[in-house]
């Protein structure tokens, strides 16, 4: 049986909880949640109302240290970008396996060094999700053979870039077309969308690295979906993917295809076979 803890309980932590609830053949051993402190009745509300068959037991907290002391055998952060540099250098350091989703935060390149030591501090990984983009293996074993030529093409709802730089810019409910709103490399991307780009940041991590990819986005108003296309070209292989995802649930930025990639991470850790 698996602790598990998360770093925050917003809508990705809350539908990973929902898909948990329908897979796990057993209930987690433990679940501690850590959360800021306007959250926690909400989140204990939410906890007895919907998922009381998740976990034997769970605590909800408001202190990183209570969550490591709960001895997690894996810690999911889903809470962006301040919550990776204000508290995964403690978890990883701590000996505790970490599962970021805010791939975007390791753009910043002094917190990626410092996460690394933590990580090599505490013998610990530090797992990032491929998220709402398929190839990700394939990409990070070219990584190996070096030569790298890949960009990104990231294209979203017009809403979905609501309460972004690009609203300031650009009137977005306005556009009647695809209107590029950033051109540039994966780590200007990852910094100036933090919300919006850490799939761009993920392809990045997993091959070229962030300042020698590409990376377009794109807001069209008459998208359905979350669209993620790459193209990579080294002398091994080239190939190009498109990944058209469902926004997820009340949150148009993200793909719900997300969820069910962090669910994947944690069956690996559980399970007998890891594919």
């Amino acid at each position: 049986m698996i602790r598990l803890g998360l770093i925050g309980f917003g809508n990705i932590a809350a539908s990973l909880l929902e898909l948990l609830s329908e897979n796990l053949d057993k209930e987690l051993e433990h679940l501690t949640i850590f959360c800021k402190p306007e959250y926690c009745s909400q989140v204990e509300q939410k906890l007895q109302n919907e998922y009381t068959n998740i976990a034997l037991d769970f605590c909800i907290t408001t202190n990183i240290d209570d969550l490591i002391n709960s001895k997690p055998n894996l810690v999911v952060e889903c809470a962006g970008h301040n919550a990776v540099e204000e508290n995964v250098i403690d978890v990883l350091s701590s000996g505790i396996d970490t599962v970021v989703i805010s791939v975007g935060a390791l753009s910043d390149t002094s917190l990626a060094e410092s996460i690394n030591q933590a990580a090599i501090q505490g013998n610990a990984r530090l797992i990032l999700p491929a998220g709402a983009i398929g190839g990700i293996d394939l990409l990070a074993s070219l990584k190996k053979f070096g030569d790298l030529e890949v960009s990104y093409r990231g294209i979203k709802p017009s809403s979905a870039w609501a309460g972004t730089s690009a609203a300031s810019n650009i009137d977005l409910n306005a556009i009647s077309e695809p209107t590029t709103i950033f051109s540039g490399s994966a780590r200007e991307a990852a910094q100036k969308y933090p919300k919006n780009a850490n799939v761009a940041a993920t392809i990045a991590m997993a091959g070229a690295g962030f300042d020698k990819t590409k990376a377009e986005l794109i807001a069209d108003p008459n998208a359905t979906a979350n669209i993620h296309e790459y193209t990579v070209n080294c002398p091994l292989a080239s190939y190009t993917i498109r990944i058209e995802g469902k926004p997820s649930k009340g949150n148009a930025k993200t793909s719900a295809t997300t969820v069910y990639s962090i669910m994947r991470e944690i069956s690996n850790c559980i399970g007998p076979i890891v594919i």
